[in-house]
């Protein structure tokens, strides 16, 4: 289906006013845009100004079915009802017009979608009768472990595109996994989805999917890339044995480019929202909706353009300070249960334990990487959560109407203070901490990694938990910079850390981050909404189609509707860069010598068997 011209409301007639130029009229009519965020527990609408002001949000929660251990599942029908609801909200609390609502466009967690070809409704993932609408794979479901170490045994070309090794967390493993556990003739009826793409399916009713998607998290390889004919790639498809996958053309993943498939770059324009999904959302039908992405990538777009002050060494020469090339050198960290970590350059760069690198998935051309920790936001709150201090330091924040995390930074500092210490680094300067809990995404990429320490003691008190604290904080800062040595070592050119996500208002944390980088850290204006706010920039992006389709650069978008961020420079204080810089060679050994023990331990009890 071709892409319609997305809808153009008139404005609206001159008032009474004196002023006959609508930019002076006491309350124009302006234009807006929605970006939809779907994270693994809610669903948030973000509805942005043309100048990039968020003027509404809201949110809901979505559900999420664990039927066993290990698995994850969601409902796109569910989703989709958050989502409308969201809308609905974010327009009426802030008496916004939906006449006013230009674009749209979607991101959400890199997880499977599956629905019927034959009638388009869901089709169940939750074995073994397979009969509810529970549709969504989790990104966190864990159930292809044999097909995922299948498909990795393969060696594949492809995989060289996703660090060395598919991991359990993308697509193709989850498909596999239903093709072993469905009868012949249900798998035969399936269509899959990232759910980004399904979202704009449900929005559009296109069957256009996205570079981001397809490309980061379901194998596909972008035509021309290392002899990449069709995109899709039989020979691996056939090999693990989903071969019905390329039957016509693989039609069922979205097919082949530009003969039944069409693939689109972030905020490109899809098409217009259908008469259906515009009556749902609250809409006029007509809106234009552009190309979705994942959500990591979604935070890319809503940090990486802030307006902010760097110096010579973090900006790229003989360019403007706003030319996109200067986003080559900055990471966008996407901090949240994990962190996800995003880098683009101009060329192809391999990292090994990096996934990608993944051409035109943002800005047609370019080449993204993403490096990540397992569990950031989570690995606090377990080690928080699991400490016999806990109960007491958790009654007490409330006691002062504050979180647990900032009551205790403000431990820490008193701790400091009492022990009249140079740093708060200075507490911890004995106590090492290797965090791992969750296994290793980058740059090890290895689940089987898992924590360590040296310093115990036997302090159960409210001082022992804000020492443990402070050094998961320093282990997740630590752990960054060994992500941005082995990207920079590899080719990229990283000297600035752009964050997002709630982590950012932890001021120990980002200290700690700069200083341990060695580099500065930027903080959004939208702390807790640059990713939807990324989203809604993309919506922007869309409704920027000319007749032809074509759109503005992102990056002109970006720089237009991105806002001032606040700078976290490293500090200056000498000692406390060599006490960080001594806890991460120490941070080095932990991690190799981990790998060592083990090794060690299975050769000598290779052959004894379990009982």
């Amino acid at each position: 289906m071709a892409a319609q011209i997305p809808f153009r409301q008139p404005l609206r007639q001159n008032s009474r006013s004196l002023s006959i130029d609508p930019r002076e009229d006491l309350d124009p009519q302006m234009d807006h845009y929605i970006g939809i965020d779907v994270g693994t527990g809610s669903a948030r609408a973000c509805i942005i100004d043309h100048t990039g002001d968020i003027k509404g949000l809201a949110s809901e929660n979505i559900g999420l079915w664990q039927p066993q251990q290990g698995y994850y599942e969601q409902s796109t029908n569910d989703i989709w009802r958050c989502i409308c609801i969201c809308v609905q909200r974010a327009l009426n609390q802030h008496s916004i017009e939906p006449s006013t609502i230009r674009g749209i466009a979607f991101d959400a967690t890199c997880s499977l979608a599956v629905f019927a070809h034959d009638t388009d409704e869901p089709v169940s993932v939750t074995g073994p009768n397979f009969d509810n609408d529970h549709n969504i794979v989790l990104w966190l479901d864990h159930r292809p472990e044999k097909e995922t170490l299948k498909i990795n045994a393969t060696e594949h070309n492809l995989l060289r595109y996703v660090g060395g090794k598919m991991s359990i967390e993308m697509e193709i493993p989850k498909v596999l996994w239903l093709k072993n556990n469905m009868s012949p003739e249900l798998f035969a009826r399936c269509k899959f989805y990232d759910l980004a793409d399904a979202l704009t399916h449900l929005a559009t009713g296109n069957e256009t999917r996205s570079f981001n998607s397809t490309v980061c998290k379901q194998g596909y390889v972008p035509v021309g890339v290392d002899g990449s004919v069709k995109g899709w790639q039989e020979d691996f498809l056939t090999e693990i044995g989903l071969q019905e996958l390329c039957e016509d053309n693989f039609k069922r993943m979205g097919g082949v480019d530009g003969v039944n498939g069409k693939y689109l770059s972030a905020g490109e324009l899809v098409g217009t929202l259908s008469e259906s999904a515009a009556s749902a959302l609250g809409l006029p039908s007509g809106v234009a909706v552009g190309s979705g992405v994942i959500d990591a990538y979604a935070g890319w777009v809503g940090t990486v353009g802030a307006k902010v002050s760097l110096g010579d060494e973090e900006l790229a020469a003989g360019v403007a300070h706003n030319d996109k090339s200067q986003a080559f050198s900055r990471l966008a960290a996407v901090a949240g249960t994990s962190t996800c970590h995003i880098a683009m350059s101009p060329d192809a760069v391999f990292v090994k334990g990096v996934w990608g690198p993944y051409k035109d998935v943002l800005i047609p051309g370019y080449w993204m990487a993403e490096g990540g920790q397992s569990a950031t936001g989570e690995l606090l709150k377990h080690v928080l959560e699991t400490h016999p201090a806990f109960q007491e330091t958790s009654s007490m924040a409330e006691t002062f109407n504050t979180n647990v995390y900032d009551y205790l930074n403000q431990h820490l500092r008193e701790m400091t203070q009492k022990e009249k210490a140079p740093a708060v680094s200075w507490l911890g300067r004995h106590f090492f901490f290797y965090g791992d809990l969750f296994g290793n995404r980058s740059p090890i990429a290895d689940p089987r990694m898992t924590g360590s320490v040296i310093g115990l003691s036997s302090d159960r008190s409210m001082d022992g938990l804000a020492l443990y604290y402070y050094a998961t904080m320093e282990f997740i800062a630590l752990q960054t910079r060994q992500i941005i040595e082995t990207m920079n070592e590899s080719g990229h050119q990283i000297s600035s850390i752009f964050m997002s996500g709630s982590q950012c208002q932890n001021d120990i944390l980002m200290n700690l981050m700069a200083t341990a980088c060695d580099m500065p850290v930027l903080i959004p204006r939208y702390v807790h909404a640059a990713v939807a706010h990324g989203a809604a920039m993309l919506g922007a992006k869309a409704a920027t189609a000319d007749k032809n389709g074509i759109t503005e650069e992102l990056w002109s978008i970006m720089d237009r509707m991105s806002k001032p961020g606040k700078t976290v420079a490293p500090s200056k204080d000498v000692a406390e860069k060599k006490l960080l810089g001594i806890k991460y060679k120490v941070f080095l050994e932990q991690c190799q010598s981990q790998q060592d023990y083990r090794n060690s331990v299975d050769q000598v009890v290779e052959g004894w068997k379990k009982s």
